[in-house]
């Protein structure tokens, strides 16, 4: 059987679903696509994959998009700095670090704090060893300075900086059982709930609006058959009797 394809961007730690895929879905091997953090849907739209781990915002014309958590992002330094001696920083703190803007930044910034360095490193790697050159700072998600941490740098989270979400992300009108499973297996579906996998699958679609997919439908309501009109009757008079008395609360 083709493998079901899930991409991931770097920071994301997949692990953990994949296990579960594997327990469940024995007969259908799950290959991971890493894919680069600017990506965007482009793995999904040129079908390099069937569903993807992303970071948000996304174009979502003809996506469907549950978002998943949100990073924290850390300023890394080298362990001398004096951001190591605090437990956090905030923008203001930046204003007079050189904050190194890599090419492929996934937070987005309004306006990038501090002074700008004298060029842009080309990746988030790269930045991370110009930080151990002292060169600069780097803002990114907490789980970017894990992926390239060094042992002579440290990080602290920067509590008003731009966050990084991450989302998984599939095309709509490719939707299959699969993609379903994959899905239920993210939101914590055990393996005996109801197989009804499209019933719970909210996503947000490429408007911005939030749509159920999948409901049930063609079912009716049953009828409740008429009752009998002495049955209404009886019951109307054994209302009008009185019961025994019931037993008075102390």
């Amino acid at each position: 059987m083709e493998p079901f394809r899930l991409a991931y961007v770097p920071g994301v730690t997949p692990a953990k679903w994949v296990r579960v895929w594997s327990e469940r879905m024995p007969d259908v091997p799950i290959e991971l696509v890493p894919v680069e953090p600017t990506a965007g849907a482009d793995p999904l739209r040129e079908d390099v994959a069937d569903i993807a781990l992303l970071r948000l915002p996304l174009q979502r014309d003809g996506l469907s998009v549950i978002p998943l958590y949100t990073e924290v992002s850390v300023v890394v330094v080298p362990k001398e700095h004096v951001f190591a001696a605090v437990d956090e920083v905030s923008v203001a703190d930046l204003a007079e670090e050189t904050v190194l803007h890599p090419l492929d930044d996934v937070l987005d910034w309004a306006a990038l704090p501090g002074e700008e360095a004298f060029e842009r490193p080309a990746t988030t790697e790269d930045a991370i060893s110009h930080v151990a050159s002292e060169v600069g700072v780097l803002v990114t998600p907490q789980s970017l300075a894990r992926l390239h941490h060094r042992r002579d740098l440290t990080y602290r989270p920067v509590v008003d900086a731009p966050a990084s979400q991450v989302g998984l992300v599939w095309i709509t009108d490719r939707t299959t059982d699969l993609v379903d499973e994959f899905v239920g297996i993210v939101r914590g579906r055990t393996a005996n709930s109801s197989r009804g996998r499209r019933s719970d699958s909210e996503t947000e679609s490429g408007s911005g609006g939030t749509s159920r997919r999948g409901e049930r439908t063609g079912s009716t309501p049953k009828r409740r058959a008429p009752e009998p009109t002495t049955s209404r009757r009886a019951g109307a008079s054994a209302r009008k009797r009185p019961g025994k008395p019931r037993r008075g609360r102390r």
